[in-house]
């Protein structure tokens, strides 16, 4: 095993000696074997700087990523760590953001595009300042509001009724994100963390999740809106369908 002073290990790290330092005062670097003065590090803290690194990178704090460690040498796998990770953070839907332009919105919503509209969609987000132009994280629900006013409802009214569904969704979320936390991560901590063959199961599980709730939260839905529409439109449809024998018997 190679050995290295502080200088050296730093340089081939791609970091500093001051964020070596650093990392041995949080206690995510062991400190060096001593030969007199002179602190002597190995490969194995050549290989931990450059994991660290590599979290930084990912956007990791010093608590996360001595978390991670600490699972790490209980007997955990990173690599497993990583993919609960990625399990969490990714994105749940594969729907690809667009960009508009002010001209675009423009053609799209016509007079309904005002300002106070846009900052309300913006608030909302549905839309986000980007430069000259907006981005769009999701395409399908800004073509759906724009359905809904040129089907003649005011944008007003469609950003109201966006606002009134999105604390409904974040509430359904919430819930099913609570109980599959208390009742499948809870059940599997030792220890207060999650250890060796856990991290991959709950990783797997918050896959598996994913298609589920869109499938759940669909399902629900479409029962929903059955029932909801006939309630709605059923007395005025049912009120038209008397009142056109009296019409037809009109003269021209």
């Amino acid at each position: 095993m190679r050995e290295y002073r502080i200088d050296e290990l730093a340089r081939l790290a791609a970091t500093t000696v001051r964020n070596v330092r650093v990392y041995q005062d949080r206690g995510l670097l062991a400190p060096p074997r001593r030969d007199g003065r002179v602190g002597i590090y190995t490969d194995a803290h050549l290989s931990r700087l450059r994991l660290i690194g590599q979290l930084l990178k990912r956007g990791y704090t010093f608590a996360n990523i001595g978390e991670m460690l600490a699972v790490w040498e209980r007997g955990g796998n990173l690599a497993e760590i990583l993919d609960l990770e990625s399990a969490v953070a990714d994105p749940w839907s594969d729907e690809v953001p667009g960009y508009l332009t002010g001209e675009q919105l423009r053609a799209s919503f016509g007079a309904e595009d005002t300002a106070e509209n846009r900052a309300r969609a913006v608030a909302l987000g549905m839309l986000e300042p980007d430069g000259g132009r907006y981005r769009v994280p999701s395409p399908r629900l800004l073509s759906a509001g724009a359905e809904m006013v040129a089907a003649g409802m005011t944008l007003p009214d469609v950003l109201d009724l966006a606002e009134r569904l999105r604390a409904h969704v974040d509430a359904a979320a919430r819930d099913m994100a609570a109980t599959v936390a208390g009742q499948v991560v809870i059940a599997r901590l030792r220890d207060g963390a999650l250890q060796g063959e856990n991290v991959a199961e709950v990783a797997a599980i918050v896959r598996r999740l994913r298609p589920l709730a869109q499938v759940v939260l669909d399902a629900m839905l479409a029962q929903a809106m059955s029932q909801q529409v006939q309630d709605a439109l059923g007395d005025l449809a049912a009120a038209l369908g008397h009142q056109a024998p009296a019409e037809a018997e009109q003269p021209a």
